[in-house]
């Protein structure tokens, strides 16, 4: 029986979700369904099949991935497949494919509601709330304003027109500059620095490599609007988290939503946590109380063709297998 290993750290609901469907689709598939990375090793040797994200790994990857003998296959539930594709002990024969297309709209709203939250200060309202004090203030609103998109794949076209419909000006980041619906202008990574100055937001949505390693250093930081604000969706790395606490604390950027961090979980004693002009959401911009649905016809597809021999004919391939 060929045995898939679901290392799954997302919430128990919904990790249920995964298993349960998958294994009443596929009876002669023998599903392990673990929600810790610390907990896989008996999982291992047997299992051919690895369906995770690159994050739920953690500091484990290189052990996990190279204690699979029988590995032939990893299926991402994320777009990103940093910590996976570029891990060194990744087989050079393992076939690896993701989610591409099932984040669009989960993600806009995400980066939406980030810059809505950051502009109308909410946070301080839920902490007034907490405290029974009635205060106003002159809430900011982002239509009129120019938000920077800093990576340019499904994610931010579905982002695009949907900021363009709140009455924003769309320009986008690209390693590879062109047209696309939404945006009214294009730019390349490489000019984020002499652009950032005209930004009243910037949403990252770039895949982490070694090429977007703090990509949002101090330089881009403390070159930012007076009074703009950052949203992450990307990864941790891409931005330095040192000096985005600086620029955050005595520079221009007068507020970040953060969704993903260098390290994760992020450690409790982390200053952004106390940070009142930081809003923290724990890695869940992709997920929503119905991923399953975005997601398993997707890897129910290719779990069809890797069972029928026929690992060509997946769709999402990252890298094919040899």
């Amino acid at each position: 029986m060929t045995k898939a290993l679901l290392l799954l750290n997302m919430p128990e609901n919904l990790r249920n979700k995964f298993h349960s469907k998958l294994a009443r689709a596929f009876p002669t598939v023998n599903f392990a369904l673990v929600d810790n990375v610390a907990d896989v090793d008996r999982h291992l040797a047997d299992a051919e099949i690895l369906m995770t994200h690159g994050p739920y790994l953690s500091t484990r990857a290189d052990h996990v991935l190279g204690h699979m003998p029988n590995l032939r296959w990893v299926q991402g539930t994320g777009t990103g497949m940093d910590n996976i594709i570029d891990r060194p002990s990744l087989p050079a024969h393992v076939q690896v494919t993701n989610m591409r297309g099932a984040h669009g709209p989960q993600m806009s709203e995400a980066a939406i509601a980030s810059m809505l939250a950051l502009s109308r200060n909410i946070p301080r309202s839920i902490r007034n709330q907490d405290k029974h004090a009635w205060q106003r203030w002159l809430p900011g609103i982002i239509h009129g304003k120019t938000v920077g998109i800093l990576g340019i794949g499904v994610i931010a076209e579905a982002l695009a027109p949907r900021c363009k419909a709140l009455g924003m000006t769309v320009v986008g980041f690209s390693s590879s500059p062109r047209e696309v619906t939404g945006f009214d202008r294009m730019h390349a990574m490489s000019e984020l620095g002499e652009i950032i100055a005209q930004l009243d937001f910037l949403v990252l949505l770039t895949p982490y490599s070694k090429a977007t390693h703090h990509i949002v250093n101090r330089e881009v930081l403390m070159g930012m609007k007076q009074g703009s604000c950052l949203v992450n969706l990307a990864r941790g790395g891409v931005v330095d988290e040192a000096a985005l606490i600086n620029a955050l604390d005595d520079g221009p950027v007068s507020g970040a939503a953060l969704d993903v961090f260098a390290t994760e979980p992020l450690p409790g004693d982390h200053r952004f946590w106390s940070m009142e002009n930081v809003i923290i959401t724990c890695h869940m911009g992709g997920l929503t109380d119905d991923y399953d649905l975005q997601a398993l016809p997707i890897i129910e597809t290719n779990l069809r063709h890797y069972l029928d021999g026929k690992p060509d004919r997946m769709i999402n391939i990252v890298r094919g297998g040899t």
